[in-house]
């Protein structure tokens, strides 16, 4: 990681980065079941699943979540913090052994409404696609940005 500082204006709509590829792993969901409590059958037991639409189990969708968020962390930013994510929406189930990307597009700039002379957002719509390139999950990543002058 390196440190790179990325004011408001250097932001600029529909500007993309696309991830490298992460398998998810048995791994993965053990310990994210471990960690939030989500013993649910869909993402340990197998032979349930078996009997199930999907047939066979399935990553938490908050996993996913988190991975793909983590997949897109890649500069430390002194200028920007995250503010939240807003329509989080789980697509299509991931699979234990699939491998997810993620593409990032910047799709909004603003003012921030607290102080908007210091101030501006940044709206990133994080699309996650599994190996055969279908969306599993879509969400957009919303930040608040230093501006690097004050407006008047």
């Amino acid at each position: 990681m390196r440190i790179v500082d990325r004011w408001w204006s250097d932001y600029v709509i529909g500007e993309r980065r696309q991830t490298l590829g992460r398998t998810i792993t048995e791994a993965d969901v053990v310990l994210h079941a471990g960690q939030t409590g989500d013993f649910f059958p869909h993402h340990l037991d197998a032979e349930w699943c078996a009997t199930q639409p999907f047939g066979a189990r399935i990553a938490h969708g908050t996993l996913i979540l988190s991975v793909a968020v983590g997949m897109t962390a890649g500069d430390i930013n002194p200028q920007a913090m995250s503010y939240g994510y807003d329509r989080i929406r789980f697509v299509k189930p991931v699979f234990l052994g699939d491998t997810i990307s993620v593409t990032a597009e910047i799709v909004a700039k603003g003012d921030h409404r607290r102080d908007p002379d210091r101030l501006g957002t940044v709206d990133e719509l994080v699309t996650v696609t599994n190996q055969r390139g279908e969306t599993v999950l879509v969400l957009t990543h919303l930040y608040v940005v230093n501006k690097k002058e004050a407006t008047t």
